[in-house]
């Protein structure tokens, strides 16, 4: 996903694993968003 090591699984955060889904599936979203808007620009169909 392009994101470090320990990222929300550091212990040291003390994040739940809800609390580690979350954070997870939001930084998602803007690779996402980026992807769809190009594939909309280019005329691609998904």
């Amino acid at each position: 996903m392009g994101l470090p090591d320990g990222w929300v699984t550091d212990p040291d955060l003390e994040l739940t694993g809800s609390e580690q889904l979350t954070a997870l599936g939001n930084g998602v979203l803007p690779r996402q968003a980026i992807r769809a808007l190009d594939a909309l620009r280019r005329g691609i169909t998904m």
